[in-house]
């Protein structure tokens, strides 16, 4: 052996603390980087890992009982195989170990000597684990420094949660917050800039595509915006960037929850809905106000611990102050074509969550439309005893559109009963599940049962939900009201609705060209096209399908010419009938080399 080889042999390991405060003193200036330090690489052992079972039960043998000291548990860790990787185990087992009071003092001041000695991430993480549970303000900024481990970045903002949510949101936001607009602001925050905070965070873009709404709330949280909206009482800037942020908070294409999980949210809907009247008649704060209403009234923000009346009192206030002549004409010289989607939006859409609904709160629906610049799904909204079913219970995903819901009639109830998938994931049902409900008419009444929620690859069991009960006349007077009910629907979207019913009506108009109906709706990317999608099998028409497991998907876009919604439809139809929709419509999916094989051009974006 030599020299250094020894010398490495006896020299200790550095503490993982003592290694992340050896990394921010090389980068006072700059900060921590995104995504946070790695941790020191480990040489691979080439031993099996556990099974989960048997390491769930080393790691609980090698708790129980919890030692004094921080080498003894390294040491039992070593014998019984717990290695690294293991941490998210330890972390469930930590959580669920049982404490008697007796024995929490000592707990914590193991935990407080893991996280500050602790050399490997299953040590370390037993400490944070200890003191997510038992912790006192004096360990935050230990956990905040370990939390710069993009590996125990969980486990510390966890931990933090629950002593002091300020500084978990920066730790969360510093390793995860990686878009570059974000950047300036999060480095004031980790700083502790106090000065520099308001001006970034009113310089923050605000689009969809970098505020997600978990940075939302986790931007709430680090800047403590209730006590800076009071520091600044007439900074209508801030005041807007503060709705703004709650509207982002509920974005039901995001994560609705974040919403829920923001513990200050009463406040900031206070302070934002009490000085609207301070801001000034702009679009953008027009529509940031209409959309916070729509929360209140049937999104997720009726899901918040609101004292009586509240809620009910802020939906008043913003119904009084938009119906007013500055605010209801805010965007009317709009010229952009975003901005004239916005006004169009504000004019179908502007006094819907102040309406006062026909039919008790037993069951309602409520199709809502999201602000155009947020590109945000149109929902179908279904309310049970006055609360959104699918964030109150799901939350990781929209409810489906009209068009699904309402136009095929899924909603409506018959003696057979039927399973309705009422929202699915954002990603996917395959990825994050989908929510279901049985649907079923008994009698006089409307029987809603048998909830079911996907959860792919989740050992969690799904929540159990009651069973519901409508009044069966009162159920079909709504379902038909809402069927009929198109006011939400604009220009485009009408005409994709047209020719869908036309094609469901005549399917031949597809079939004779070989061609299935696909996806058909308004443009994701265009909102004033109506786009129509179809799949091509040669054959179909015949009976004879040639691969029909390789089909080719086609999108024909058609976009809004300004005649009368009925009369577009009605052309679109009558070219469906009479020319080959794969003339002029464009490959949109299936496979390159099939496209190939039958002649079609490939698109470059595919």
């Amino acid at each position: 052996m030599s020299a250094q080889e020894e010398r490495n042999g006896l020299t200790p390991p550095t503490a993982l603390y003592d290694r992340a405060l050896h990394l921010l003193r090389e980068s006072p200036e700059a900060g921590p980087p995104r995504r946070g330090y790695s941790l020191p690489e480990k040489p691979v052992t080439g031993e099996d890992p556990l099974s989960r079972e048997k390491a769930s039960n080393a790691i609980r043998e090698a708790l129980s009982p919890l030692p004094d000291d921080p080498a003894v548990l390294h040491r039992r860790f070593e014998r019984l195989g717990i290695q690294d990787r293991h941490r998210h185990l330890i972390k469930s087992t930590v959580v669920g170990l049982p404490l008697p009071a007796e024995q929490e003092d000592a707990a914590r001041a193991l935990g407080r000597q893991l996280i500050r000695t602790g050399t490997t991430a299953a040590t370390v993480t037993t400490g944070i684990a200890l003191l997510g549970r038992l912790g006192e303000p004096e360990d935050v900024p230990h956990l905040s420094v370990l939390g710069l481990f993009r590996d125990l970045t969980g486990p510390a903002v966890n931990a933090l949660d629950t002593l002091d949510r300020p500084s978990a949101a920066v730790v969360w936001l510093t390793v995860y917050a990686r878009r570059d607009e974000l950047r300036p602001l999060v480095h004031a925050l980790w700083a502790g800039n106090r000065q520099a905070l308001r001006p970034e965070l009113v310089a923050l873009p605000v689009s969809p595509r970098i505020l997600s709404s978990a940075v939302a709330r986790r931007i709430a949280e680090a800047s403590q915006l209730p006590d800076l909206l009071d520091r600044h009482p007439s900074d209508t800037d801030l005041l807007a960037r503060a709705g703004r942020l709650l509207v982002r908070m509920g974005c039901s294409r995001d994560d609705p929850a974040d919403l829920l999980a923001y513990q200050d949210a009463l406040s900031v809907y206070d302070s934002v809905v009490g000085r609207a009247g301070l801001l000034p008649t702009t679009l953008d704060n027009a529509a940031m106000l209409l959309s916070l209403a729509l929360g209140l009234s049937s999104g997720t923000g009726v899901l918040l611990d609101w004292l009586p009346g509240r809620r009910e009192a802020l939906l008043e206030s913003l119904g009084q102050l938009l119906a007013e002549p500055g605010w209801a004409d805010a965007g009317a010289t709009a010229n952009e074509t975003d901005q004239r989607q916005r006004v169009d939006w504000i004019r179908r859409t502007g006094r819907k969550p102040f309406k006062r609904p026909a039919t008790p709160d037993k069951f309602r629906i409520e199709v809502v439309t999201g602000d155009p610049a947020d590109r945000d799904p149109v929902e179908t909204r279904v309310l049970i005893d006055g609360r959104p079913v699918v964030p109150a219970v799901f939350g990781r995903g929209p409810a489906h559109s009209p068009e699904y819901l309402l136009d095929d009639g899924r909603l409506r109830a018959t003696e057979e009963p039927r399973e309705v998938q009422l929202a699915e994931a954002y990603c996917t049902e395959g990825c994050c599940g989908a929510l279901y409900v049985t649907i079923r008419r008994d009698a006089g009444q409307v029987v809603w049962e048998n909830w079911r929620q996907t959860m792919p690859g989740s050992r969690e069991p799904a929540s159990e939900l009651s069973i519901y009960r409508f009044d069966a006349r009162a159920y079909d007077v709504e379902i038909a009201r809402a069927e009929s009910d198109c006011s939400w629907s604009w220009r485009a979207r009408t005409i994709a609705r047209l020719i869908k019913a036309g094609l469901i009506e005549e399917p031949d108009l597809l079939s004779q060209w070989d061609a299935s109906r696909g996806w058909i709706s308004s443009g994701f990317d265009d909102p004033d096209t109506a786009e129509v999608t179809f799949w091509y099998v040669p054959g179909l028409a015949s009976g004879r399908p040639e691969r029909a497991d390789s089909p080719l998907q086609f999108r024909w876009v058609i976009p809004d010419d300004g005649t009368p919604p009925e009369t577009q439809a009605a052309n679109a139809l009558r070219r469906l009938a009479e020319e080959d929709p794969k003339s002029y419509a464009r490959v949109c999916g299936g496979s390159r080399e099939r496209a190939e094989e039958l002649g079609f051009p490939w698109p470059d974006s595919a």
